[in-house]
């Protein structure tokens, strides 16, 4: 079995178009048809550890800050 390597076009209707080589006969042949991977996004070649990671140093926390959440909501928690 021989196998030929050809460029084709799959149209918006889905139909196949191309040209094959003239050695190739006319009539009904099998094809396979092979898609490239899906292009995704790379891996970085490094692995990345939190520390790696931008950091803000935007001072120290305000004098008497409170989180807790009836002082955030107020008596009702919303």
């Amino acid at each position: 079995m021989d196998q030929i390597r050809t460029k084709i076009i799959v149209g918006p209707d889905h139909r196949i178009t191309g040209t094959v080589p003239d050695d190739v006969a006319p009539g009904e042949h099998e094809v396979t048809i092979t898609l490239p991977a899906p292009a995704g996004r790379e891996r970085p070649h490094e692995s990345l550890t939190v520390a790696d990671l931008p950091t803000h140093d935007l001072g120290p926390w305000p004098q008497g800050l409170s989180l807790r959440r009836e002082h955030l909501y107020g008596d009702d928690g919303r």
